[in-house]
């Protein structure tokens, strides 16, 4: 199982709603609210690196609100 962390920045106001529809996700196990540049801070896990990267362009990238995002896979050592 890979997973990775997401950076997720989102239009003004629309946090709470975004997190919301990231929730709704299976293979997000968490997304909180955090303070900084970014808004939320999404745990995306799948089966491997290919399978983050389809959930982060075909679900997070298409959920009204979302403005940009960086994903930093995890690298078990």
């Amino acid at each position: 199982m890979a997973r990775a962390y997401v950076l997720i920045k989102t239009r003004v106001g629309e946090t709470s709603t975004v997190r919301d529809k990231l929730a709704g996700n299976a293979n997000i196990r968490a997304a909180d609210v955090i303070i900084g540049p970014y808004d939320i801070l999404a745990l995306v896990e799948a089966e491997d690196l290919n399978a983050i990267g389809s959930v982060v362009m075909r679900f997070v990238h298409e959920v009204s609100g979302v403005e940009n995002t960086i994903t930093c896979p995890v690298i078990e050592t």
